[in-house]
């Protein structure tokens, strides 16, 4: 009683009083939705405790929370009893030196990193060159893939006005050193516009830099452009129109990386960083045919991001071939202490390993769901053969164990919290996508569930944790099909192990890129990246261009 008369008196003087509007009927109504029933004496007993939160709520709803205050619990893939190693081995990247200009100089748009690191390192071109030269590919092509939010190109003059000044004084920084880039425009760069792909947030400043733009300002890499996300990160669809797929321009990319991976594809940025939550690297790098790493979770701060779900949230390089990744990730992992979350791990990725030294297995549960042995995700497991991979079939958790939807709970619940005052104070009626399947809705419908139900959603979440590390605790790598009915790709986002996602070809019906998925070890990002470039030295996936940007 003493509680309520406080809540009473606070509410009062705080001028959000009002005359009581829930009804005992609204209590039996609303247990309807959370599958729960109560007796007519119950709700006589609970009465005054609803009321009682209703005026808490009112109060907490007084208090403004910003996107990037966070929880006060942390999300971790690790589990009771696990070691990891510790010690940073150094990482000797092989920059070839006899690297020449093309006479083409178009091609110059599809060189690898490596590559573009000789012709900088050995003064065959110069950042300056090379930012113009990606710039003026932005500027043509930019608007034909409705990729590009916003050019940064005062910025990125003087990062490589000042790398070339660097390097001309003998202080080379690494293969990062001069190249240009794009970020997703989630992420937060003083004196930048930060959209977050979104109408009412399209005129937006964050004044502050993201951790993955400190360390690549750090490696020396020159910030071109901000690129397109589907708006609060869903999809391809942004306040500006929607994001197109290079091979394709009919289609769109997929989301919500959208823009990072149109971009990388089409040869407007030899890399971008995106993110994911629960598809948004690999699903646009399976559509468009880029290399897509996602690294597990935690692996990469994410101060400076936009914030949709806590415990899902990573970053992640696309780029066009898995040593480009390799790169990218070496110099962005870690984390600034400003995500709880984040840990600092070593990447000890050594590219002259034997593959033949690792132990491969295939998820044989998921291909025995693909009939038509000559689809690509069969003639994967043969390219690996004849390198002389031993192939060791396993069973993978799949749909027979995710057998209720727990990615829909948890990133429900994380994303409606994360956006309530969107919600609150209706500027989710200033999107421009208002779907049953949009954003907008779905914050609404996700505000009708209970705690409860959030927190054993990420019970058994732990319990999937457990399955899927005893899966893979004897093995080094899994190839598993991207696509498909298995939900691997939920799982692994809950879990937070990592995968790379690399083209594969083409399939037979539409000609669009076809992908398969390698998932490793947590914070073994170097082993399924080292096998991943076994696999596109082998093939030539990784080669093949959108002809119209070429």
């Amino acid at each position: 009683m003493r509680k309520t008369l406080l809540l009473i008196a606070l509410l009062f003087c705080t001028g959000i009083f009002a005359q009581d509007t829930i009804t005992k009927a609204d209590i039996q109504s609303a247990a309807k939705l959370l599958d729960l029933s109560f007796t007519q004496k119950e709700v006589d007993t609970m009465y005054d405790g609803v009321k009682e939160n209703l005026m808490g709520y009112k109060l907490m709803h007084k208090q403004s929370l910003n996107n990037n205050i966070p929880m006060s619990m942390w999300q971790s893939p690790v589990l009771p009893g696990m070691k990891f190693n510790e010690k940073q081995d150094p990482v000797n990247w092989n920059i070839p030196k006899d690297v020449a200009l093309p006479l083409n100089r178009n091609d110059l748009a599809f060189y690898n990193i490596l590559q573009l690191a000789s012709l900088i390192k050995n003064k065959k071109i110069s950042s300056v060159e090379l930012t113009q030269f990606f710039i003026g590919r932005l500027k043509k092509y930019g608007d034909t893939l409705q990729c590009v939010i916003s050019l940064t190109e005062e910025l990125a003059m003087q990062q490589a006005k000042a790398a070339d000044a660097e390097i001309a004084k003998g202080k080379y920084r690494g293969p990062l050193h001069g190249i240009p880039y794009g970020l997703k425009d989630l992420f937060a760069v003083r004196g930048t516009k930060t959209t977050w792909g979104a109408a009412p947030y399209k005129e937006q400043i964050v004044d502050e830099d993201a951790f993955v733009y400190t360390q690549l300002k750090n490696a020396g890499a020159v910030l071109v452009a901000k690129f397109t996300l589907g708006a609060l990160a869903m999809g391809d669809y942004w306040f500006g129109g929607r994001t197109k797929n290079p091979w394709n321009t009919k289609t769109g990319s997929s989301g919500s990386s959208a823009g990072s991976t149109s971009a990388t594809v089409a040869g407007l940025v030899p890399f971008a960083i995106g993110t994911e939550t629960w598809g948004s690297i690999v699903s646009p790098s399976s559509t468009c045919g880029a290399t897509g790493l996602r690294p597990t979770f935690g692996s990469i701060s994410r101060s400076g991001a936009m914030t949709l779900s806590w415990s899902l949230d990573k970053v992640g390089p696309i780029c066009r071939s898995a040593e480009d990744a390799a790169v990218v990730f070496n110099y962005i992992h870690g984390t600034d202490g400003w995500d709880m979350s984040a840990v600092n791990k070593p990447f000890n990725y050594k590219p002259a390993t034997d593959i033949k030294k690792l132990k491969v297995a295939y998820a044989k549960n998921y291909y025995d769901k693909i009939t038509d042995t000559s689809r690509n995700e069969w003639k994967v497991l043969e390219a690996y053969k004849k390198m002389g991979v031993q192939l060791i079939p396993v069973n993978f958790p799949d749909s027979g164990v995710y057998n209720f939807n727990i990615m829909d709970i948890v990133i429900s619940a994380e994303c409606a919290a994360a956006f309530d005052e969107f919600t609150r104070y209706n500027i989710d009626d200033e999107m421009t996508q208002q779907g049953k399947n949009d954003w907008p809705n779905s914050f609404r419908v996700s505000r009708l569930m209970s705690a409860s139900e959030y927190i054993n959603a990420n019970r058994h979440r732990f319990l999937l944790m457990m399955k899927v590390n005893e899966a893979l605790k004897d093995i080094d790598v899994l190839i598993c099909p991207t696509r498909g009915s298995g939900n691997q790709g939920a799982i692994t986002n809950l879990t937070g192990h990592p995968v790379v996602c690399v083209p594969t070809g083409f399939d037979k019906r539409f000609n669009m890129p076809t992908s398969i998925t390698l998932i490793g070890k947590l914070y073994d990002e170097a082993t399924i990246l080292l096998a991943a470039k076994a696999y596109q030295d082998a093939t030539q996936w990784d080669e093949m261009h959108p002809p119209m940007f070429k």
